[in-house]
């Protein structure tokens, strides 16, 4: 099996030491580094390339979301960033997303739901609880003042199917979940999900969901009503 290796940035010693602890007792992940702010993650993913960087949003010197865009932005980057908060309402979680986080984790989590969440994002899905999704989608719905007609172009080239898989992306679901709904195999969406991504000019499915919102593809429930 193979070992995923996970960078924890914290301006908190505590917080880095208990995750580190926590997640050094699950099997099949090592924390190879720990880092006090942005720029020092910066710096150790260039030194110890982490599968996942644990990155707390708020800390001195570099921001956990102006290092996650540093991160995250260059062709090639594979590291997979998810972000620590305190707050399941956090005010930057839209932002943090677009900066190319792959979810959100609260610093209170248990030792499984911290594993679960590593290994999720390691496996190039979002984890986006279902507050916080709301939140996302309250978010778009705050800041768009009307209705928006779906932009043609990068979506017009999906299928029904893909653009079914796409407003399932957007509200949160991961591919099991996405399978169970559409009674398929859930390597089809795998493959549905890659095909997406690839036409639509994607990094990864985070990103998928935003762009569902921004581009009116996907309507929030109830918006406009």
């Amino acid at each position: 099996m193979t070992t995923l290796r996970v960078l924890i940035a914290d301006d908190q010693m505590m917080v880095r030491e208990g995750f580190t602890v926590l997640l050094d007792a699950q099997p099949g992940i090592k924390v190879v580094g720990q880092a006090v702010d942005g720029a020092d993650a910066i710096a150790k993913v260039a030194e110890l390339a982490p599968d996942v960087v644990l990155m707390d949003i708020r800390m001195p010197v570099l921001g956990g979301i102006e290092a996650t865009r540093r991160l995250t932005a260059p062709a090639g980057s594979t590291v997979k960033v998810l972000m620590l908060t305190t707050f399941d309402v956090d005010e930057y979680v839209y932002e943090a997303l677009r900066a190319g986080a792959s979810g959100f984790l609260l610093k209170d989590a248990s030792a499984g739901e911290l594993a679960h969440a590593v290994r999720v994002v390691a496996a190039g899905e979002a984890l986006l609880a279902p507050n916080i999704t709301k939140r996302l989608i309250a978010e778009f719905s705050r800041v768009t003042d009307a209705p928006r007609a779906p932009v043609r172009g990068r979506t017009g080239n999906l299928t029904e199917r893909e653009t079914e898989v796409l407003s399932l992306i957007a509200q949160g679901l991961t591919n099991a979940e996405i399978a169970e709904r559409l009674v398929v195999a859930e390597q089809t969406v795998k493959t549905h999900v890659g095909r997406i991504l690839v036409k639509s000019g994607l990094r990864d499915r985070t990103q998928a969901a935003i762009f569902a919102y921004e581009t009116g593809l996907i309507r929030p429930a109830g918006y406009g009503e």
